[in-house]
C-alpha cells in the first residue's frame, strides 16, 4: 500500500528516537558492571529472563513513539481511483439584447428577467461548458465555452441594451453561437437562442445557421419571450424616455423550423414564471450521462496507526503494573 505524508518534517523526531535508543543502551551498560569471579562452575544452569522482558517493556515504548512520529506525519493513502457518472454538455447560450428586449411585460424588463433565469441556469450545471453570444443588429461572443461559471455570471451584468448596433440578427447570433461549439468534442452540443423579435438586420439567414447547426450535430432550442397582444416598451422623445405599448411580433414560425431542423424544441414565454420553467425544461432535457474517471481525494490513515499504537500502549501498561510489576 502506498502512502503519502501531509506533515513529513515530523519524521525528524526520529533523530531524538534514535538518540533516547541509543541512550538506553549506553545506560544499560553502566548499569550492569562486570564482575570478575575466579571460576563459574556454581553458574551453571542459572538463566533468568528478567533482563529480557525488561527490554521487551522499552521496546514497546520506543514502538509506540515511533507510531506516535507517524501519526504526526499524516499518512494518505492517494492511490484510489474510482469511476464517476458525471452529467455534462458544451452549451452556447444566445441572447436577443435588442432594444425591444427593454419591454416591460416582464419584470424588471425582458432582458433582465433573461439573464435572471440564465444566471440559475448556469448555477444548476456544474458540470458543464456553458458559453454567452448576444445580438441585436449584429453578434459578438460575450465569453467562449468555460467551466468558469462564476466568471461567466458576472459577465451577465456587462450586458445590456445599446451595446452594439440595435436590430435582430437572428441568423447572426445563431451563426455565431454554432461557429463557438461546432468544434466542439461533447458527446452532445446545444444552444439556447433566446429572442423577442423578427430576423431585421444581419448578412446571414436564420436558416442557413440552422443548416449549419445541423451538419455540426448542434440542437438549437429557441425560445421566443413577450406577452401576448401588446407590451410597454421605451421610446426615446423630446421630452425623454417614455413607454407606448407596441405590439409584440415573434416569428415563432421561423423559431419553430430552426428548433425542427436541429432536433431542438421551440418555446414561448410570456412572462417571468413561464421563461423559469422553459429553462428547467431544457435543463431537464439536456442530461446525459458521461463515465469519467477521477482520482479519489486523499483519504486520512492515521486512524490504523493509532490504534495499533493504543494497542501496543496498553498492553506496555499492563505488563508494567502486573506480571512485571517489581521492574523499574
Amino acid at each position: 500500500m502506498n502512502y503519502t505524508y501531509a506533515n513529513p518534517q515530523f519524521f525528524w523526531l526520529f533523530i531524538l528516537w534514535c538518540a533516547v535508543v541509543g541512550w538506553y543502551l549506553w545506560r544499560r551498560d553502566k548499569r550492569h558492571p562486570s564482575v570478575q569471579l575466579s571460576s563459574v562452575e556454581g553458574l551453571k544452569g542459572v538463566h533468568s529472563i528478567r533482563p529480557y522482558l525488561l527490554h521487551g517493556l522499552f521496546a514497546l515504548r520506543m514502538l509506540v513513539f515511533a507510531l506516535l512520529i507517524v501519526i504526526l506525519a499524516r499518512p494518505q493513502r492517494s492511490n484510489r481511483w474510482e469511476s464517476v457518472t458525471s452529467k455534462g454538455i458544451d452549451v452556447m447560450m444566445a441572447l436577443d439584447i435588442s432594444g425591444s428586449m427593454l419591454a416591460q411585460d416582464f419584470k424588471p424588463d425582458r432582458l433582465e428577467a433573461a439573464k435572471q433565469v440564465a444566471r440559475q441556469f448556469v448555477a444548476g450545471r456544474p458540470n458543464d461548458r456553458i458559453g454567452l453570444v448576444v445580438f441585436s443588429g449584429e453578434s459578438f461572443t460575450q465569453c467562449p465555452l468555460t467551466t468558469d461559471h462564476t466568471a461567466l455570471v458576472n459577465l451577465f451584468g456587462n450586458i445590456h441594451s445599446g451595446m452594439i448596433e440595435d436590430g435582430t440578427a437572428i441568423g447572426l447570433g445563431l451563426a455565431n453561437a454554432v461557429n463557438r461549439i461546432k468544434d466542439s468534442d461533447a458527446i452532445s452540443k446545444v444552444i439556447i437562442l433566446l429572442t423577442d423579435g423578427m430576423n431585421n438586420q444581419g448578412s446571414i439567414d436564420p436558416l442557413t445557421a440552422a443548416e449549419i447547426a445541423k451538419i455540426d450535430s448542434v440542437r438549437v432550442y429557441t425560445v421566443g419571450v413577450g406577452s401576448r397582444g401588446t407590451a410597454p416598451v421605451p421610446v426615446q422623445t423630446a421630452a425623454g424616455i417614455r413607454y407606448q405599448n407596441m405590439k409584440t411580433e415573434i416569428d415563432e414560425d421561423l423559431l419553430k423550423r430552426i428548433a425542427d431542423m436541429t432536433g431542438g424544441r421551440y418555446f414561448r414565454a410570456t412572462d417571468n414564471s413561464s421563461l423559469k420553467a422553459v429553462y428547467e425544461e431544457i435543463d431537464g432535457l439536456e442530461k446525459s450521462s458521461i463515465s469519467v474517471q477521477e482520482h479519489h481525494r486523499k483519504s486520512e490513515e492515521y486512524l490504523f496507526f493509532a490504534q495499533i499504537a493504543l494497542g501496543l500502549f496498553v498492553l506496555e501498561v499492563l505488563l508494567r503494573y502486573t506480571l512485571l510489576r517489581s521492574f523499574p
